[in-house]
């Protein structure tokens, strides 16, 4: 009987990011990690980054992440930070939910879904991940969800006003948004429209 020959491992293609962001508010991309506090309770941490600044924009630490917190976190971030053109994520359940999916298409702001299994596509956030991962996570003990969120932001602030980049020629995120931040960003809609859109999609 013929001998089988081992199959060869197959890797993720190393390809352009389709979609790629070409300036700030292009593209923003989004995702989900886990951790758990000292006494085992899960958290659940929803990041959000501009792929060309690679400004972390805001992380929102929880019990749990509902299709309705994504709605909320992206509300907030849409009324300080302007409408992206298009956000990039996953297949996760929380992203392609209808009320997310509904309610990103009434702000105006289109959608990016890469192919199951295939993370190398949403290279920007997983880089972040892999950072916040390492340098926080790994490294602290949350005693409870209160302290997690304070820490994570600290790191988080820290990560945009004093963390050069060789990507972005050694300047920091805030410092590269600064000196890309062309005119006036996509129009943001006040709090009062977008609870109106929120309202449209229930």
């Amino acid at each position: 009987m013929p001998q089988r020959r081992p199959r060869r491992r197959q890797y993720g293609p190393k390809g352009e990011v389709v979609r790629k962001a070409e300036y700030p508010q292009h593209v923003w991309s989004y995702d989900i990690l886990e951790d758990r506090t000292e006494r085992g309770s899960r958290l659940r941490i929803l990041t959000v980054l501009d792929e060309y600044t690679r400004e972390s924009l805001g992380i929102c630490v929880g019990r749990s992440v509902s299709a309705q917190a994504v709605v909320e976190e992206l509300k907030g971030l849409f009324a300080s930070r302007g409408i992206p053109e298009h956000i990039r994520s996953d297949n996760g359940p929380e992203f392609v939910a209808k009320a997310v999916q509904n309610w990103l298409g009434e702000s105006g702001c289109g959608t990016i879904y890469i192919e199951p299994g295939s993370p190398w596509e949403n290279p920007y956030i997983e880089s972040f991940n892999g950072k916040l991962r390492d340098e926080c996570l790994n490294r602290e003990i949350f005693r409870n969800l209160l302290e997690a969120q304070i820490i994570i932001e600290c790191w988080r602030e820290e990560y945009n006003r004093y963390r050069p980049h060789s990507s972005l020629g050694y300047l920091t995120p805030e410092e590269y948004a600064n000196r890309h931040r062309v005119g006036k960003p996509r129009e943001a809609q006040s709090p009062e429209s977008i609870d109106n859109l929120q309202l449209l999609t229930l």
